[in-house]
């Protein structure tokens, strides 16, 4: 159920009332009024406090995976369209995606196709999304688009999350070895340094003396170091989310040692495989390349596919208008020129789009091969520094001791 604000007038006495009502569309809440001898002014749904509207109010993908294959089943098992909607948001966990459906619910309803309505919600149904759901309309094929949408949607989020283990052990470790440094350096180095106070000229090891500096900071100027943490991250990401600062970043992704070629793989992967979807729903080859432009979350790859898009428009097969393209693989265009000699386009687009995606599996598999051992030995480089600031003061004083006696 929706909660709504309406106003509306009260038959008998003919005075306004503004009151919530739970309904499950705003159609459904308007007959509950009318039922209760109110006649509807206004019927909105009540806007959720700003604290809500956050990191936990997001819609997941799998959400959309879920709410995709659902819709598909009952509208191939027969059901209209508005009744599938409705029975797909009863069942829809998730509240922000429930409020979304049933203001979609609320446009087919008012004469609006599923994709125009789905279209106001960008956050929700992105581009493909509306251009798959608009070509499924046009072609009857409703049920289908959204299956492949289920598809893709699955792969993507599978991919992500690849991604993502693969990081996240690299960053405990990075962790827990700073977590020691700053705790050596705060708590046992000081202890090192009241050893040689009381002795007359002597004199700490230069490491020793270093890592005694860290410890002064991090103990007096601690507020500091996380101010300046903090603004980092927060002007950090600031500036990537402006043209410049995405412009940047984007040929970084592109271009570092490690990450280059794994991002590379990705975009093309993610090329391929829009095309792929897209080309089997019946969308035109420029309007394909639009959407896909989109896609691939990448300014320079983006930019691109426009420059193929302008050559294309101009009569140029879409192989030798992306071949020699710096941002696209030589594979790419070679493949998708078998694909328009043969009359096969999807399915080529559709193989390269599986290459890529097990090339990216391989190199995932590969770099964590490659990040241990270099991990390790940046630990054990760590632990030899923090080792030596520890012992050779105590060694020092040792020696010294011993020549005394």
């Amino acid at each position: 159920m929706l909660t709504y604000v309406y106003t509306a007038r009260d038959k008998k006495t003919g005075n306004k009332v503004q009151a919530d009502i739970e309904a499950e569309n705003e159609k459904t809440a308007a007959k509950l009024l009318i039922d209760r001898g109110l006649n509807p002014i206004e019927i909105k749904l009540r806007d959720e406090p700003s604290s809500t509207r956050t990191f936990l109010n997001r819609i997941p993908n799998r959400q959309i995976v879920i709410f995709s294959r659902q819709l598909a089943t009952l509208i191939n098992a027969g059901l209209p369209l508005v009744q599938s909607l409705s029975t797909v948001q009863e069942q829809t966990t998730n509240k922000s995606l429930k409020v979304v459906v049933g203001k979609v619910i609320t446009d087919v309803e008012a004469g609006s196709t599923l994709s125009d309505s789905m279209s106001k919600h960008p956050k929700v149904f992105n581009d493909i999304y509306v251009s798959l759901v608009a070509a499924g309309e046009t072609s009857g094929t409703l049920d289908k688009s959204l299956e492949r949408l289920a598809n893709q949607q699955e792969r993507d989020a599978e991919t992500r999350s690849k991604i993502r283990g693969a990081m996240i052990y690299p960053f405990l470790v990075i962790g827990v070895l700073v977590a020691v440094v700053v705790f050596m350096s705060t708590a046992v180095i000081p202890q090192v340094q009241n050893l040689y106070n009381g002795l007359p000229g002597a004199q700490l090891p230069l490491i020793t003396r270093l890592l005694l500096g860290v410890s002064h900071f991090i103990t007096h100027f601690w507020w500091l170091l996380v101010i300046l943490i903090g603004v980092g991250i927060y002007g950090t990401a600031r500036w990537s989310r402006t043209p410049g600062g995405k412009k940047v970043m984007d040929e970084l992704k592109l271009t570092l040692p490690v990450v280059g070629p794994l991002a590379k793989q990705l975009y093309m992967a993610r090329f391929a495989r829009t095309g792929s979807i897209l080309i089997a729903s019946g969308i035109p080859m420029i309007k394909m390349l639009d959407t896909t432009a989109r896609a691939v979350s990448n300014v320079h790859v983006a930019e691109s596919i426009h420059k193929a898009t302008e050559k294309v428009k101009g009569g140029k097969a879409l192989s030798e208008s992306l071949a020699g393209d710096p941002y696209f693989l030589e594979l790419v265009p070679n493949m998708i020129r078998i694909g328009e000699q043969s009359g096969q386009l999807e399915g080529i687009m559709s193989k390269v789009a599986d290459y890529y995606e097990n090339e990216v599996d391989t190199t995932i598999k590969n770099l964590s091969t490659i990040v241990e051992p270099v991990l390790m030995i940046i630990v054990g480089i760590m632990a030899l520094i923090v080792v030596a600031a520890v012992l050779l003061p105590i060694y020092s004083l040792a020696g010294k001791n011993f020549l005394h006696t």
